[in-house]
């Protein structure tokens, strides 16, 4: 059975999902697309922790569908601008993942993850599949992934 690891780069697909769409995307739906391609191994979900009551019943409902969702503090710069960037964490969970499954699904449009995808490619032979909104996902992540989905209105709410 293939074995499935997911990483979801959570406020990317907020964001781009958000402002191409004006709308959410579907992780209960993903779930069950993904869920029948094999056994899901590995879900992570990386978001930025406030605490508003919102963002904690999302989490929640993350959780309840079977996601383990990992949390980094909101920092708020001087400046007004935020940080609450999972690039790296995301990095090594993959590269720790890789070697014990099938296949790495990453829900992102950052392009900063290119390198990765052809890494894991090279030297774990995996498949690697990206979902992202097409018009705000990096070409090289595009190219750089073996499969890449466009997030529709099928995996939208």
């Amino acid at each position: 059975m293939n074995k499935i690891a997911i990483f979801v780069d959570v406020q990317n697909i907020y964001y781009t999902t958000r402002d191409t769409y004006g709308r959410q995307f579907n992780y209960r739906e993903f779930w069950q697309q993904i869920n029948t391609q094999g056994e899901i191994v590995s879900a992570t979900a990386y978001a930025i922790q406030r605490s508003d009551d919102k963002q904690i019943k999302f989490q929640d409902a993350l959780r309840h569908i079977g996601f383990n969702v990992k949390l980094k503090p909101y920092i708020q710069r001087s400046d007004g601008s935020a940080k609450g960037d999972w690039d790296v964490g995301i990095t090594i969970d993959i590269m720790e993942q890789a070697k014990d499954v099938d296949t790495v699904i990453l829900l992102s449009g950052d392009g900063d993850f290119d390198m990765l995808l052809e890494k894991v490619n090279t030297d774990y032979k995996v498949t690697t599949e990206v979902y992202g909104v097409p018009a705000l996902t990096a070409n090289s992540l595009i190219k750089a992934a073996s499969i890449f989905h466009h997030i529709e209105d099928d995996l939208l709410l």
